[in-house]
């Protein structure tokens, strides 16, 4: 049977052009069915703008469930989300829990998202808070994992302890890190610093089943010598924020100075394939979205001026979190923990 994905199609800044033609990637290349949520009108004539006759051209596994209202970026979250009931981020959740889409992807307002989520799915019974998980380039190759980048800007130490073991399951069973390295974000590597929120978490993660390696620093994101790092929400947004802002200015820097530079052809040529390799190592919309682990079922939230190449890859993800049971993992392993504790 297919994986079916829910997209919240009036989500991003762009539209639903964006959102349509990265599912129509997606449904092509990933052999996923997709379930386009969202003002029927308006979905149709994308599909018709890019050659799609819907719905007539069934071969591409393409549904369009028509959703009335939109819950916009400037909506506050929580009285949108309980009143616009046919919001299209809350008709696409219903699909996931009805069981008729196994996950849902939107690039609508993170708040709205998150807390949808929450209200229509659910929380895993043995997670207190849901955690948004990043995913950061390395001087590796391999991604770093950063948990919570937003989710929850206050957190107590058995949250971090949470977040650890969900990162942990998620490098290994969606990066196929063996046995990830999670590390702690702090201002040193020694115990004796970091807030009081810090080292009462680095007590409880010592006790965790996962390979605690201690306190990491900022610059230890993108070094690839831990492959989880958790944080509380604030901070992890904080440096996501300011890692998009640095990795646009060190692009365009390098655009400019490319452009400026007088070479010969092959060294010309050579230092625009660097450009482009590095590029795309450092592109967020490799990695789709965050996705926000310690709910019942899978939400993936993406950037609100996502482009096609990130909602495509934000379904990738969706779809590798089902093929990998990943919920039910983390479910899993968190009951263990707490059995044994109780022994």
């Amino acid at each position: 049977m297919l994986t079916t994905i829910a997209v919240d199609a009036m989500g991003g800044d762009n539209a639903p052009a964006v959102e349509v033609e990265g599912a129509l990637q997606a449904a092509r290349d990933l052999r996923t069915k997709i379930i386009l949520v969202g003002q029927e009108e308006k979905i149709r004539a994308e599909l018709v703008r890019i050659g799609i006759p819907y719905p007539r051209e069934k071969r591409l596994h393409i549904e369009i469930v028509h959703a009335s209202e939109v819950i916009t970026m400037d909506d506050p979250v929580a009285t949108s989300v309980r009143r616009k009931r046919d919001s299209s981020i809350r008709v696409a959740a219903r699909l996931v829990r009805e069981g008729k889409a196994h996950g849902l992807v939107s690039a609508g307002n993170t708040g709205a998202v998150m807390a949808t989520t929450k209200l229509v799915l659910g929380t895993l019974p043995s997670i207190d808070r849901p955690a948004l998980a990043g995913i950061f380039p390395t001087l590796k190759g391999r991604g770093t994992v950063l948990l919570d980048v937003g989710a929850n800007a206050e957190c107590k130490p058995i949250h971090l302890k949470q977040f650890a073991i969900m990162g942990a399951i998620y490098s290994r069973s969606i990066l196929g890190v063996r046995n990830p390295r999670v590390g702690l974000m702090s201002i040193g590597e020694e115990d004796l610093k970091g807030t009081e929120l810090i080292k009462e978490a680095a007590q409880l993660l010592r006790g965790a089943p996962i390979n605690f390696c201690g306190n990491v620093e900022g610059r230890d994101i993108f070094t690839g010598d831990v492959d989880v790092i958790v944080s509380d929400g604030f901070t992890g947004n904080v440096i996501l924020k300011t890692s998009e802002g640095l990795v646009e200015a060190i692009m365009s820097l390098l655009k400019t100075e490319l452009g400026q530079t007088v070479v010969t052809q092959l060294g010309g040529m050579l230092s625009l394939n660097a450009f482009r390799s590095v590029k795309k190592r450092l592109d967020y919309s490799e990695f789709g979205g965050a996705p926000l682990l310690g709910c019942k079922q899978i939400s993936i939230i993406c950037h609100g001026s996502s482009n096609v190449k990130a909602i495509r890859n934000a379904i990738r993800v969706a779809k590798e979190f089902h093929q990998a049971q990943l919920n039910e993992r983390i479910e899993a392993d968190v009951n263990l923990l707490e059995t044994t504790k109780n022994l």
